[in-house]
């Protein structure tokens, strides 16, 4: 029993003590419950981690673009050619729109995305100490929870 609790390389059984005393599991029901907890929580550290970059994009100010203005009408008399053409003096800076921050929201987002950046911390070191049970079932609940987790999360990163 004492090589039972050390053990140091991957082992397939229904037994398994799980980050805490209590989670204890002793039994197939107990393995698959076990595995689809750790499968809901490793989707849940991938959808904090897409909900942050997220927040985070909003976040940020808006960056300086190019606008194009027209160069002068040609005068058909003495004008020449490379007079006429567009040059990079007809590209200019347009300055960015002024937001009026509000120092309280941007505190409050702030806050969430601290809120956000310890969950995810939280969650990705209980899943690794998940993994470091070495239990194949449990390996493959994060290997499966972390692909479903990033399939589903992904798509709404690109929305706006």
């Amino acid at each position: 029993m004492l090589l039972f609790l050390f053990q140091m390389t991957f082992y397939v059984s229904n037994r398994v003590t799980l980050l805490f005393d209590f989670w204890d599991v002793h039994g197939p029901v107990g393995m698959l419950l076990s595995v689809f907890v750790v499968l809901l929580l490793t989707v849940f550290y991938e959808l904090f981690k897409v909900w942050r970059a997220w927040l985070e994009t909003k976040s940020e100010l808006p960056q300086p673009h190019l606008k194009y203005t027209p160069p002068p009408p040609v005068r058909s008399d003495s004008t020449t050619v490379l007079e006429s053409s567009q040059s990079e003096l007809s590209l200019t800076h347009e300055e960015p729109r002024r937001l009026a921050v509000n120092v309280k929201n941007s505190w409050l987002l702030h806050i969430i995305q601290t809120f956000l950046h310890l969950l995810q911390v939280t969650l990705g070191y209980m899943l690794m100490l998940c993994v470091m049970s070495y239990n194949t079932w449990i390996f493959l609940g994060v290997i499966v929870g972390s692909g479903l987790g990033y399939f589903i999360s992904f798509p709404l990163l690109n929305r706006s």
